[in-house]
């Protein structure tokens, strides 16, 4: 019977002590594959500086930076504060990879706008504020809100870059809205890039820029055109000879025929000032005006920003959505 008693005992200890600890390696197993893995492992990874130099295109002049201020600014410029914290951790990795991208560049090829500096302070790089501005330019409370929200993101994720393939990413593209699907990057752009491919964004249910309406009378279409390419013939114009001839893998207007020359989607959505190249066309009822419906706002490749908001809001964290929006990236 005493054996008997202790033989249950040590079965119940068993039980007890085991079973925890076991469910405590599963969870930790889950929790550090969802995290990207562990960034001992990973060889690759790059330290970021302490300090960056920006040129600021307005006074003409570089400027030497505390490099994850920098990355605060530019996720506070390019990206609603009012945007869930875990898009705005995304917003901050790609904004920190792009900046190293461009210094790892820099030594063997300045850029010719601003040999200066590896970044400027504009699109042609990423749009980068001051932490002053930003408060000038938001309303009074917004620096204790929206500001302090910002950084508590992009500190959570200081140090952290995008990796593909064990080498840091070069073209972390982002932009506002997609309309439901990314672009290949060469569908937009000259290159192609194994991790900037089409791929759904379907959480953009508060992104600004849906069936908006441009409408051009043909001659105005015809000097619009005219002036942005000169170099193309295109002939008297009717209802009859516009026509789209076909679209990109993310449903953006590839190609599309105006009078006698052709025109990339891209082309017609500079020239017209349309939010995106993922328009339709439609006609007045006499043929002399023409609707261009434009959905999205942005090139298209990478990142959408309201993607990556409508993807926090319904539970991803910020290494989903990049690893999402950038297809076999990781997060280190």
């Amino acid at each position: 019977m005493a054996r008997k008693l202790i033989a249950v005992i040590l079965l119940l200890a068993v039980f007890v002590v085991g079973v925890p600890l076991a469910a405590g390696l599963l969870l930790g197993a889950g929790g550090d594959e969802a995290d990207g893995g562990d960034d001992e492992d990973f060889a690759g990874k790059l330290k970021t500086p302490q300090t960056i130099t920006v040129w600021l295109t307005d006074e003409e002049r570089a400027q030497e930076l505390d490099f994850e201020e920098y990355v605060a600014c530019v996720t506070a410029s390019e990206m609603p504060a009012d945007f869930d914290e875990e898009a705005l951790k995304a917003q901050s990795v790609a904004a920190r990879t792009y900046a190293m991208a461009k210094l790892s560049k820099y030594a063997d090829a300045k850029p010719a706008s601003h040999p200066e500096a590896a970044l400027c302070d504009t699109t042609h790089c990423q749009v980068y504020k001051g932490e002053a501005e930003l408060i000038a330019i938001h309303a009074e409370g917004w620096e204790e809100s929206g500001l302090a929200k910002i950084k508590k993101a992009c500190a959570a994720t200081a140090g952290e870059l995008l990796y593909y393939q064990g080498e840091l990413v070069s073209q972390p593209l982002f932009f506002s809205s997609s309309g439901g699907q990314t672009e290949n990057s060469e569908d937009v752009f000259s290159g192609a890039y194994p991790y900037l491919v089409s791929v759904s964004s379907p959480y953009e249910e508060q992104a600004t820029h849906k069936n908006e309406e441009k409408s051009f009378s043909l001659t105005e279409l015809a000097a619009l055109l005219a002036a942005a390419y000169p170099e193309k013939s295109i002939g008297a114009l009717s209802a009859e000879n516009i026509k789209i001839l076909d679209h990109t893998q993310g449903g953006r207007v590839s190609e599309i025929k105006i009078g006698s020359a052709v025109f990339a989607g891209t082309q017609v959505r500079s020239a017209l000032g349309l939010s995106s190249a993922l328009f339709t066309i439609s006609f007045s009822a006499d043929g002399t005006m023409i609707t261009f419906t434009s959905n999205g706002s942005g090139h298209g490749v990478g990142m959408s920003q309201y993607g990556a908001h409508g993807m926090a809001l319904a539970g991803s964290d910020y290494r989903q959505i990049l690893t999402h929006y950038y297809s076999g990236t990781e997060v280190h």
